[in-house]
């Protein structure tokens, strides 16, 4: 069953900010987690963390990006250097998610991702989470935070590299996301015949 404390769509802040800076410390909380797990727990942790991350990112290029990108000065730029980033971590992630967490080099590429994801987060809350506070209210700050918890309801649930505009995601997202749940769904029946 999946850990209603790692479904970030479900989470109660009302400020978009403070939601994904939230989403971020949770995504922290989950590489520790299957760092820390055993062999035998350290598929579901490892689970729970491709779909925070899968859907999380969804949610930011959906609905944060193409507001960042025409609200804020040299927003373009901005948005930019983060999908850059993001492609970059989707690849690695979506390795790791076929190869699965008894791969040999699953603790490096773990290693590797997390580093990865840690800087972006950090450069999200840097250079466009603080613009984006400073040029929005609070109401459209409420707003955002709406359409990121739509979207994360609706976000497929594995990386996808490539998809990493609006528009892409809104062409592919349905059909995979949808691909991707059937897929969760039968994933977790097999493993609880085990």
């Amino acid at each position: 069953m999946t850990d209603t404390r790692t479904k970030p769509e479900t989470m109660g802040e009302d400020d978009v900010i403070d939601l994904l800076v939230a989403q971020h410390g949770m995504i922290r909380d989950l590489f520790d987690e299957v760092e820390q797990a055993s062999d035998a727990e350290r598929g579901e942790a490892f689970t729970r963390l491709v779909r925070l991350l899968a859907v999380h990112e969804t949610a930011e290029e959906e609905i944060v990006h193409p507001y960042a990108r025409r609200k804020l000065d040299g927003g373009e730029a901005v948005v930019d250097d983060r999908l850059a980033e993001e492609n970059e971590a989707k690849e690695l992630l979506m390795r790791m998610d076929q190869a699965g967490p008894d791969a040999p080099d699953f603790a490096d590429n773990l290693a590797l991702l997390r580093v990865a994801v840690e800087t972006h987060a950090r450069s999200e809350e840097r250079y466009e989470f603080t613009k984006l506070r400073g040029h929005t209210s609070e109401t459209e700050r409420r707003a955002l935070a709406a359409g990121v918890r739509a979207a994360e309801a609706m976000a497929p649930t594995h990386p996808h590299p490539g998809t990493e505009t609006a528009t892409k995601n809104v062409l592919v997202g349905t059909p995979v996301a949808m691909m991707d749940r059937v897929r969760d769904v039968i994933r977790q029946t097999i493993g609880k015949g085990d």
